[in-house]
This record gives structure tokens, C-alpha cells and sequence, in this order.
């Protein structure tokens, strides 16, 4: 290859650039040099006020599915979450019930929104009211969350109320995939539940969900060379992506529709983008690299069109094209002299934005574009930002930083410049954030 930049060649230290305050732990503030303020610009509304409130203190399955759901809102940026006293359950024991604790909450209008945990029939009724009207958001009855399916089904119980309330579901119910030290690790978007996959070859690189949630396709270094390999989440099946044998095989994405899967393949001439047809098992290819190199695809949320990054103009510049090879154009120019190398992109499932990271100074920093009017905005100011991903809710970015002297994964929430640490234990690098899933693990 000659000089383009691999999605996660890059690794350190993150600052992030806060456009609005936030509360707790969590927040973070950053500026840029010179003390330009850059970002997204957004001028939040009021958020609605949410309380979580457990109707039976001291039953260990009531008490865990109240703390997960009060950190699922918390981590949904989409509350201004109640803490303390008003959250306790009554005093009385025969008003420990969500139909009494409502009406606590609709006399004093302590909250906008009121979620409820209580013992339910087999595991955790989980209630929420609209307090203002008194009518209820949502109802459901989860397992236990000591086991896996309990905290899924609490997470899926979170995201129902969280779309109720804003009119856009959650994402604590989505999954991620990254890479630490060589190995493809899962991890729930809160953090819990990290687990190893087992994969065709070690190292393993540049993991991607499939849409429906089941497989995933990821760089396989095995004796016989560096395949794409896709698999299901467990092991049981793999397949190789035909053409991929040989050569340098790269930064695999799956179509939105999952019967594509477009990736970069490098050979001594150059490395070009190729699209693999999963049903029919063909492969194109889109780019002639000429000696350049083209890589890093992203699909269009419709799946018209593919963002990349090519060094057929020397430095590596994010470009875009239709999906079948043509139209291929600068999508963020580069800014001679101010910023160098680009890479890493990421298409917003919303369609509007494309995420990135560009080497501002020798160091890589976060940027988004408008996809409309090609106006560029960078995210982050201080430190080391790079391998940006999408959220389900075009909201949030999961990205690297080793602010806290190791590599791990951080989410951004690009509204309000809120930041939180995903993972722990270090050597985390190129993350993949899942669809929103089912209770079974598949994508809805």
C-alpha cells in the first residue's frame, strides 16, 4: 500500500469539544487551539424529566433492573434523570405498588416521566407514565437480570419507553464489536457482557455487523493469507468472500439490505474497492487504483452510494460514489496546508452525516460532514480521535481514545458533547456499533 491510512492505524489520547453542559461524571469539555469553539451546533430543547423508582426496596431482581434502567435513560441523553429522595419508594408498605407511586408522582408533578419496577409475575413488571396525562407509556413483564436475556430484556423494556416518550427508540438494547489485541471482543452498548468470539484466524481485524444482526464479516490473518471471512456470532459457520484468498483484504461492510458486502482488496499495484454479491457470490470492482489506494467503504443508508477514502490525489481524501462504481467525487476536501491524512469513514444511519477522523497537525481528530451541503465540522480538539462509528440513533459515536493511558472505546453523544467510557482493560481499537436487537439477538 502507499500511504493511505487503514481504518484504526492510528490510537490515543481523546479530548472531545462539549457544545452543552452535562451533568455528572460523564461530561467532558475540550477546545480547540486558539480557542475557536467547533462542533456541531445544536440548541437543545427541554428535555422531558424521568424518574426511575423501584416499588419493593431490597428484592435483589426489582433493585438490578431499577439501576440498569436508570442508567439506560441516563445513557440515552435523552432525560434529564431525577436522583435522590424523589425516586425512594413510599414509606408505607401498602402504597408500594406502581398504581400508588403514580399517583405520589401526578399530585406533585415531581417528573415528567414516571418508570416503575416491581415484582411481576416469573421476573419484573416494568410500568411508565406519562405523569402529566396519568396514562401509561408502557408495560412489560422481564426475567430475571441475573441471566443474559434478563438484562436484554431489561435493555429492550428501556428502549420501548425511551421511543414512547421522544418518539425515537433507545439504543440499549444494540451490541458492540471491537478489537483488542488481536482478538474480536462483544460488548453491550453499556458496557457489560464483554465476550471473545471465536474467529478463523488470529489476528482478527475490522469487524462489521450484518444488518440482521446474526453475522458479522471481519479481516482473517491465517496461514494461507489475510481472507474476509463472514460468520454467525457463534462460531457454527464461516464462509469465505470468494476473490479474497490471496492479497490484502480489508475494511469489509455489509450493504444496508445485507446482500452486498463491500471491501478493499491491495496488491502491489494498488488497492481497490470491491462489491460481493453474498446470494449470487460474484464479485466487482468499483475503483481502478492506477498505483493508488482506495478503501474504508461506508454504504448510504439507502444503499445508493459508498463513501471511501483514496490517495489518488496524494493525500487521503474521503470521497463518494454511486454503488455501482460511478460518480466518484471528493465528498470532504482537503484543507492544504491545516490538515493531513483522512480516514475512517462512517454514514449516519439518518443519512445526513458522514463521521471521520483527519490528522490536524500530525495528530487525528474527529470531523463529521453534511452530506447536503458539504460542510465540514470538526468534533474534537485535544488529544488523539480516531475510528469514529455510528449509533443506530445517528446520535452517538463510539470511537478510541487512550485519555486514561490505555486504548479504550468512548461514546460520544454529538448533541450535547456528553462523553462516557464504553470499555476497560486496554488494547481497544476499531470499533463496529450494531443494529438496534430483538430479544433473540437479531436486528428489528
Amino acid at each position: 500500500m502507499t500511504g493511505c491510512g487503514v481504518r484504526g492505524a492510528g490510537l490515543g489520547v481523546v479530548g472531545f469539544l462539549v457544545i452543552a453542559s452535562a451533568p455528572g461524571a460523564l461530561a467532558a469539555q475540550d477546545s480547540v487551539p486558539g480557542g475557536v469553539r467547533v462542533g456541531i451546533t445544536y440548541t437543545p430543547g427541554r428535555r422531558p424529566s424521568l424518574a426511575v423508582v423501584r416499588a419493593v426496596p431490597d428484592m435483589a431482581a426489582v433493585d438490578s433492573a431499577q439501576a440498569i434502567l436508570a442508567r439506560d435513560f441516563d445513557q440515552s441523553d435523552r432525560f434529564e434523570t431525577i436522583s435522590g429522595a424523589a425516586t425512594d419508594p413510599p414509606a408505607d408498605p401498602t402504597r408500594r405498588n406502581a398504581g400508588a407511586i403514580r399517583q405520589v408522582f401526578m399530585g406533585s408533578r415531581a417528573a415528567d416521566v414516571l418508570v416503575v419496577a416491581e415484582p411481576g409475575p416469573g421476573g419484573v413488571r416494568v410500568l411508565a407514565f406519562d405523569v402529566g396525562t396519568g396514562s401509561t407509556l408502557h408495560e412489560s413483564v422481564v426475567a430475571s437480570p441475573a441471566t443474559p436475556a434478563g438484562r436484554r430484556a431489561v435493555h429492550l423494556a428501556a428502549d420501548a419507553i425511551v421511543g414512547a416518550a421522544t418518539g425515537q427508540s433507545g439504543i440499549a438494547a444494540t451490541q458492540l464489536l471491537f478489537v483488542r489485541r488481536g482478538r474480536i471482543v462483544r460488548v453491550d452498548a453499556d458496557g457489560q457482557g464483554l465476550e471473545e468470539l471465536r474467529t478463523a484466524g488470529n489476528p482478527a481485524l475490522s469487524p462489521a455487523w450484518s444488518p440482521d444482526g446474526r453475522r458479522f464479516a471481519y479481516t482473517a490473518f491465517v496461514r494461507s493469507g489475510q481472507p474476509i471471512v463472514i460468520q454467525d456470532l457463534d462460531g457454527t459457520r464461516r464462509d469465505i468472500v470468494p476473490t479474497t484468498e490471496e492479497g490484502l483484504n480489508i475494511t469489509p461492510v455489509f450493504a444496508p439490505d445485507g446482500r452486498q458486502l463491500a471491501f478493499a482488496h491491495g496488491t502491489e499495484g494498488g488497492t481497490d474497492i470491491y462489491l460481493y454479491d453474498v446470494a449470487r457470490g460474484r464479485v466487482d470492482r468499483l475503483t481502478v487504483g492506477r498505483f493508488a489506494d482506495n478503501l474504508s467503504p461506508a454504504w448510504s443508508p439507502d444503499g445508493r452510494r459508498l463513501a471511501f477514502i483514496s490517495n489518488r490525489g496524494a493525500t487521503p481524501q474521503l470521497y463518494v460514489m454511486n454503488a455501482d462504481g460511478t460518480g466518484q467525487e471528493v465528498l470532504a476536501r482537503f484543507d492544504y496546508g491545516a490538515t493531513g491524512t483522512t480516514s475512517a469513514p462512517s454514514w449516519s444511519p439518518d443519512g445526513q452525516l458522514v463521521a471521520f477522523h483527519r490528522e490536524v497537525a500530525g495528530t487525528p481528530q474527529l470531523f463529521v460532514v453534511d452530506v447536503s451541503s458539504r460542510a465540514v465540522r470538526q468534533l474534537s480538539g485535544a488529544g488523539r480521535n480516531e475510528d469514529p462509528a455510528w449509533a443506530p440513533d445517528s446520535r452517538h459515536l463510539v470511537f478510541v481514545s487512550n485519555r486514561t493511558g490505555e486504548r479504550e472505546l468512548w461514546v460520544l453523544d454529538v448533541e450535547t458533547g456528553r462523553l462516557r467510557q464504553l470499555t476497560r482493560g486496554g488494547g481497544a481499537r476499531l470499533p463496529a456499533w450494531s443494529p438496534r436487537l430483538t430479544n433473540t439477538g437479531d436486528a428489528h
